[in-house]
């Protein structure tokens, strides 16, 4: 569908402008009078290559590559949920809300995303409806969380929720990938060094000892076969890499290779407790942020399970959901898993027999947001000393694999 740029007045005789899509300039006229725009310029917009791509994909009955590049930062997502949320809670109607935060976004796809959600809500559809019709965007969680807000009469509470729930998950994703970025910056920037001293530095600087009858130490026959392996075979320590992870991601495509996959990387030790910890806390979050907006605990659950990223975490989800089904409280199922600890199982059971279990899991979401930072911390603050005396070690055995056949020949010479 063309997507057209406005520039026009509104009611209040105030200048708009911003993004709608409709089949003709005609049709895009009636829509922006119905939103009560006045249009005074419209322009077909000139679709950029990707987007140009997935148009002509559109057209021919292909797949619309477009809904790939409409993913939003969790932050920018926040900072937009709580601008509505604002707006929602100062009386305004929805339409109008939409149209004020649209004024506001700079980017010209997230604009026109938000365009097409106003339209929707203008021609009769719910919000919540208007936004699942963008999966990229918001989620499953985001989706019924606003539905529950619509049918609660409480829309800007529930956005408000919405909004400290996507913040809090935006800085602990944050602090997460923080942790992993020294150590593995480390590694490959140590691994390329290696690399060139093996394959370039080393076989220069030895090649004095293949003219010598002398017998070399065993720390010299190391480095020389390991060097000249690189310098021969590099290719095949490549393509051994190259192997292993395409390896890795074709058992994950299947549901037993992922189960399998997460169970090792569950199994790992610190960095799988740290893995756990992650998604126990996002269990816990969610969860509480789930049911204090009115989702029923079966689909707050049935939510859950998608959001904790591991497949063996969610196969328990999905076994305590069936147990509630069935009559039985939360609390039970989870313990029997042996995968959540007993604090949480026990804050949990508290929680179901005080009415207070969106406060209880809270407080454990809290708890495990402090233990992540903590770990996060003592593994940065280990993992740094760990790789300079590993790449140390590593230098100084191949500076005494060097130097000391020199010192046997000199003692030779003399």
């Amino acid at each position: 569908m063309p997507v057209y740029a406005y520039k026009g007045l509104n009611q209040q005789g105030r200048a708009v402008s911003g993004i709608i899509d409709a089949d003709s300039p005609k049709g895009a006229r009636v829509k922006l009078r119905r939103t009560g725009v006045f249009p005074t310029d419209l322009a077909e917009q000139e679709a950029r290559r990707a987007g140009g791509v997935a148009k002509a994909g559109a057209a021919s009955g292909s797949v619309n590559l477009s809904r790939y590049f409409e993913r939003i930062a969790p932050a920018q997502l926040a900072l937009m949920t709580r601008q509505l949320s604002t707006l929602v809670g100062a009386g305004l109607p929805l339409v109008d809300c939409l149209s004020a935060l649209i004024e506001q976004i700079d980017q010209a796809r997230i604009k026109r995303v938000f365009s097409q959600v106003r339209e929707q809500v203008t021609e009769g559809v719910s919000l919540a409806d208007a936004l699942k019709a963008h999966p990229r965007i918001f989620n499953d969680l985001y989706v019924n969380m606003v539905r529950a807000g619509e049918a609660s009469g409480a829309l800007d509470i529930v956005l408000q929720r919405l909004a400290d729930y996507t913040e809090d998950y935006a800085k602990l994703r944050n602090k997460v990938q923080s942790a992993l970025t020294y150590p593995v910056l480390m590694a490959m920037v140590s691994g390329g060094i290696l690399f060139f001293l093996l394959s370039f530095v080393v076989p220069q600087v030895t090649k004095m000892f293949e003219n010598t009858s002398q017998t070399l130490p065993w720390m010299t026959v190391v480095l020389l076969a390991v060097s000249g392996f690189l310098r021969e075979y590099w290719w095949v320590v490549l393509f051994g890499i190259g192997a292993i992870v395409m390896a890795i991601r074709l058992s994950t495509r299947t549901p037993a290779g992922q189960m399998r996959f997460d169970r090792y990387l569950l199994a790992i030790p610190y960095a799988g407790t740290l893995l756990k910890k992650v998604a126990l806390a996002r269990f816990a979050r969610t969860l509480s942020t789930l049911l204090n907006s009115g989702i029923t605990l079966l689909l707050s659950l049935d939510i859950v399970k998608n959001v904790v990223n591991n497949t063996v975490l969610a196969k328990a989800i999905e076994d305590a959901r069936e147990a509630i089904r069935e009559g039985q409280s939360i609390a039970p199922p989870l313990q029997r898993s042996g995968l959540f600890p007993s604090m949480l199982i026990h804050m949990i059971a508290v929680g179901e027999r005080s009415g207070e279990l969106e406060a209880m899991l809270a407080k454990a979401a809290d708890a495990y947001d402090n233990e992540v930072d903590s770990s996060i911390v003592s593994l940065t603050s280990v993992m740094e000393p760990l790789m300079i005396l590993f790449m140390g070690g590593v230098v100084l055995f191949i500076v005494l694999a060097i130097l000391v056949p020199i010192f046997q020949l000199n003692e030779l010479v003399r």
